[in-house]
């Protein structure tokens, strides 16, 4: 049920793996709103670097790309956001271990977070939104209505992570998944270009111990609460 008829924004930081993505999509959902998932735009834009076999990390090579990029979503029935990719629906192929350290190496180019910026912003600009990344509420919507760190410990996030490839038949071992998200943690809060860091004004939730569904009630409590405090009610 759509809480306001007004336009409300929030923004969703936090780690890979603290489960932004499944929380912010079950949130608006409960909310009427419109949810984007910006890390699958990311892996997108890497996905076509793969198939290009260009280095994700040499600014020119990706730049040169990106003119020549169709990138657009929609969504199923089931609500779920899906990409595509110069009219190819690679919403499978860029759920892969590897396309989230090639999204991590594109999302570091300056020229890659200028060429989907705008495209982010008049999402939110055009009906409320529910929006998931790393730099949602330090630089694409600076001033979202709600701003949320959403994080949880190494270990817990790993755990998840495996859970969800092997459902998917994927044989990574724990120690590969932990590596690969203790890397990324690093390469994202590291890099020049909008690293990860909670802003300033942003409401930290630590899912560590937190079920699926108590998350997701945290979340949404807290838009509820922001929309009744903005709306006066």
């Amino acid at each position: 049920m759509k809480l306001s008829e007004r336009v409300f924004s929030v923004a969703i930081d936090g780690p890979a793996g603290a489960g932004k993505s499944t929380i912010a999509k079950a949130v608006a959902a409960r909310c009427g709103f419109v949810y984007v998932d910006t890390g699958a735009i990311y892996r997108t834009v890497g996905l076509a670097v793969r198939r290009e076999e260009r280095d994700p990390h040499d600014p020119g090579a990706v730049a040169a790309l990106l003119p020549g990029l169709d990138i657009s979503f929609d969504y199923g029935a089931d609500g779920a956001q899906r990409m595509h990719l110069n009219g190819e629906d690679v919403s499978a192929a860029i759920r892969t271990p590897e396309m989230s350290m090639y999204a991590s190496a594109v999302s570091a180019l300056p020229q890659v977070r200028a060429f989907l910026l705008e495209m982010q912003r008049d999402m939110a600009r055009r009906q409320s939104v529910v929006m998931d990344g790393r730099d949602i509420g330090t630089v694409v919507l600076p001033r979202a209505d709600l701003k949320i760190f959403l994080t949880a410990s190494l270990q817990a996030r790993a755990r998840r992570r495996l859970a969800e490839l092997a459902a998917k038949g994927d044989r990574s071992t724990y120690d590969e998944v932990a590596a690969d998200m203790a890397r990324r943690d690093h390469d994202d809060a590291s890099r020049a270009a909008a690293p990860l860091r909670a802003a300033e004004d942003a409401v930290t939730v630590d899912t560590s111990d937190m079920t699926l569904e108590e998350s997701i009630g945290a979340v949404y409590n807290l838009v509820r609460r922001r929309m009744a405090e903005r709306d006066g009610k």
